[in-house]
């Protein structure tokens, strides 16, 4: 069972009935088996084995912003981000993510969303892919369309993660940073859709929905 650490804990005031912490591989036990608004999870990438990561360093070209890389260890908890609508919208706790739906990612660590825009990234010259915001408040490039096949995001299925602004999808090159993130990997915005760019829902704390009548109103859409 994956746990979110002391370090992130205070940071997810979330109700406490209706919240399992699982990792991908126990989900099944569960039965229920989605992506939902208001959960927070690691991204992993399904090609190279990295986790969505940020931290508080910032690019030193480009926008300036705060950088976004992939990890290969499990457990750092700079690598949660919680699931939320668009801007100016809501996205009901516990209501499973639509494929097609517009989301945020806001890094539960730093309170700044995971953005895009046509700068160019630092190794690839692909699109940069940066945190922005303060305290889950930023603009447009913030926002993220998930791209499936079904109704719903699965969280044992492979989905891409499509920027709206730019039309790229989040990607992982395999190109790796020198100091001071040695190690890690490089993550841009690519243009065309690619095994590079398949993502999965990974360790984290995934919401229920919390009534009956919202139970209800799943089992009659599926």
């Amino acid at each position: 069972m994956a746990s979110l650490g002391c370090q992130v804990v205070d940071c997810v005031l979330l109700c406490v009935i209706f919240i399992v912490t699982v990792s991908h591989t126990d989900s099944k036990k569960f039965h229920y088996d989605y992506v939902t608004c208001g959960s927070v999870l690691k991204l992993l990438n399904v090609r190279s084995n990295v986790r969505l990561h940020s931290h508080d360093v910032k690019y030193g070209s480009g926008s300036g912003q705060q950088s976004v890389t992939a990890v290969s260890s499990t457990d750092d908890h700079n690598s949660y981000w919680r699931v939320q609508g668009k801007q100016g919208t809501q996205c009901v706790r516990g209501n499973p993510v639509k494929c097609g739906q517009t989301v945020r990612f806001t890094h539960v660590t730093t309170g700044r969303n995971l953005h895009s825009h046509h700068f160019t990234s630092p190794l690839s010259n692909n699109l940069e892919v940066s945190a922005f915001g303060e305290e889950g408040q930023g603009d447009d490039g913030d926002h993220w369309v998930v791209t499936c096949s079904g109704q719903y995001w699965v969280r044992e299925d492979k989905v891409r993660i499509k920027h709206v602004v730019t039309q790229a999808y989040l990607h992982v090159t395999g190109d790796a940073y020198g100091r001071p993130i040695h190690g890690q990997k490089e993550v841009s915005g690519y243009q065309s859709p690619t095994d590079l760019n398949y993502w999965r829902a990974a360790e984290g704390v995934f919401i229920k929905p919390t009534d009956h009548v919202g139970m209800k109103n799943l089992h009659d859409e599926l």
